[in-house]
Order: structure tokens, then sequence, then C-alpha cells
């Protein structure tokens, strides 16, 4: 028997990569499929070949299974109900973002992880680009000298129809948990407190505010802003966001699809009327794999090695607790502090 007996939980688009991991695993198989369309799971197992019972019902396909780890994709709504459940019964999750659809069921699901001392982490896939493992290093190790000032912008006009034109806040509430998920690994911290002003721009198709300024403040003073839309037509940034970190010594610039590099300021030594600053390319060595693979691959090896993945629920609600204290602050006008929510 494998020792991860997997049990997918939502068996739409979205669960094409997950089940497409699983079944390149040597220490593992997909023992059950799950959706609310019990049409869904059957054709899942056709399509991709599963020799997997499929399901209606997460604690039904659990115990008959004898699955001990749970592959969450199903929609944000159901997120809590699946991983309570799951963890419950004794098995590990491995899920979608948001862990939740509300800071109150994130901070439940937590508890109930730690309780138990099961493991649950949540796909952060934009940690996992070789991109972004050398802008930190550049960040952290490059000569920058001391964070002040860290700035992502986010522009791009994607048409997607369906439920995200109708939310009341598609930026923040769908996306924006990926930027603000990258500054903290990006630098190392997390802010205390933000000021958030969300608004709908002219000529914008969503029902819904699909642009926001957040300005999150760090204990020691410094600040990282974003600037976002969804509604952005014509010069698109990355889906990564377009970065600037600067530090007490010089600055980093990332661009998303550009390999990072960053200007350090030169001893006054070495310098001249025309030359202040030394230029620093970014080491591209990163080897692991990229996007939902590399998380993947974090999450299955903290599970062998008996440790917490990178992006276990203690940590990724801290990223989560950035959208809501955002969304408070947009509401109420004012400055919300963000440990107010955790």
């Amino acid at each position: 028997m494998a020792p991860f007996r997997i049990a997918v939980v939502g068996c739409g688009a979205m669960s094409k990569a997950w089940i497409q991991y699983a079944k390149e695993l040597p220490d593992g198989e997909i023992v059950a499929l799950v959706d609310l369309r019990l049409e869904q799971a059957e054709q899942a197992a056709v399509q991709y070949g599963l020799n997997a019972k499929a399901y209606t019902d997460v604690r039904e396909a659990i115990e008959q299974s004898g699955a001990n780890l749970v592959f969450d994709i199903s929609i944000p709504a159901a997120h809590a109900g699946v991983t309570t459940t799951a963890l419950q019964l004794g098995c590990d999750v491995l899920g979608e973002k948001p862990m939740a659809v509300s800071m109150e069921e994130a901070r439940a699901v937590t508890a109930l992880a730690e309780k138990l001392g099961r493991t649950y982490a949540v796909m952060q896939n934009r940690r996992y680009l070789r991109g972004i493992r050398a802008f930190r290093d550049l960040v952290l190790h490059g000569g920058i000298g001391a964070i002040g000032f860290v700035n992502a912008d986010f522009f791009l006009g994607p048409h997607f129809g369906g439920f995200r034109e109708a939310m009341e806040s598609p930026l923040l509430l769908d996306m924006a948990i990926h930027t603000f998920d990258q500054a903290r690994f990006i630098t190392g911290k997390d802010p205390v407190a933000v000021y958030c002003h969300e608004f709908n721009p002219a000529g914008s198709w969503y029902a819904g505010n699909a642009a926001a300024v957040c300005i999150f403040e760090y204990a020691d003073g410094g600040v990282f802003c974003y600037r976002g839309s969804w509604c952005s037509e014509g010069c698109p940034t990355s889906w990564e966001a377009s970065w600037r970190v600067s530090g007490s010594k010089g600055t980093a610039i990332w661009e998303g699809a550009a390999d990072p590099y960053a200007e350090i300021v030169l001893p006054k030594e070495e310098r001249s009327l025309t030359h202040a600053f030394r230029k620093v390319e970014a080491r591209m060595d990163w080897s692991g794999r990229e996007g939902h693979a590399g998380c993947l691959d974090e999450m299955f090896a903290a599970l062998r090695e008996g440790r917490k993945p990178e992006t276990y629920c203690t940590d990724n609600i801290v990223s989560m607790a950035m959208v809501y204290a955002a969304l408070e602050s947009a509401q109420k006008g004012e400055k919300v502090r963000i440990a107010s929510l955790l």
C-alpha cells in the first residue's frame, strides 16, 4: 500500500496539475475522487486513467477509501469544511488558496491542524519560480542593505467573465494574496498595519472594485506599497508583478519576466562623477521545479521529513490576514492593525 493515499476533492479544471502530479508520485496513489457533481468525478477518473471510486461526500470518500491525504481543490467557500472534515478523520491536507473565505474560518482550521498535529499547507505557486528565488536572494544577501521601501505594481486586464466580474472586491479577494505573500517571502518580514483604498476605475468591466492601493507598514518603519488593477488595458505587468525594493545601500529590481538585478552604492573611493553605483546581476541558480510542481515538491518533502511545509497554515494565515485587513481598511477608511485579525 502506498504511503500517501490521496483523496482529490474538486475535479474541475483546477485539479489537472494536482492529479497529474499525484500520478507521478513513486509513493502515492489517488484512491478517491470527490465532487458535488458525481459525473464530473467519474469523468476525471476516465480522463486521467485512475482506478479510483467517485464520491459526492468527503467523509464517505475518506472512510471508504482509507485516504490519509486530501488534495482540496474545491471552491473557496468549501475549503474550511473540507479541511475540517479531513483533519478530524486523521488526514493531512494540501489545498488551493484561499484557505477559507473569512478570517474566523481560517483561524479555526489553523487551530485544528495545530491541535491534532496534522499538516495543512496552502498552494502559493508564485513562491516557486527561479526569478523570485533569485530576487529574494538578491534582496536579502545582495548588498542593498536594510530594506526600507518595497513596491509592487500589478496591472493586468483579464476578461474572465463569470463570478469574478460579479464579485464585490475581485482584485483583493481573488488575486492580491499572491502578491502579498510574495512580499512576505521576498523580504522575510511581516507587516503590522495597512491603509487601503480600493476603487473601480473608468472603463472597468467588473461590478466591484477592481483596483486598489495598499500601504503596509513594518514594525521597523519600512513600507510595502501595493498598486494593483485588474482592469488595466495596455502595458501590462507580469502576473508576478513589477518589483522595486529600496534598501539603505541600493535598490533591487524584478519585472517578473526578466532576470532580477540591483544597483549598489559604491564605496567613496571607487566613485566618480558618472559612476556611483555597481550593477549586480541576480544568480539564477535555483534548480527546483516551478509553479504548482515546485510547491507540491516542497509539501511532499515536508511530509516525508516530518516537518512543516513552507506554506503551512500558520504561515499562510498571515498572508490571508493582509488581504482581510486591507478590505477592512478600505471599508472603514482608516488604518487597520493586522494583528487584530490573527
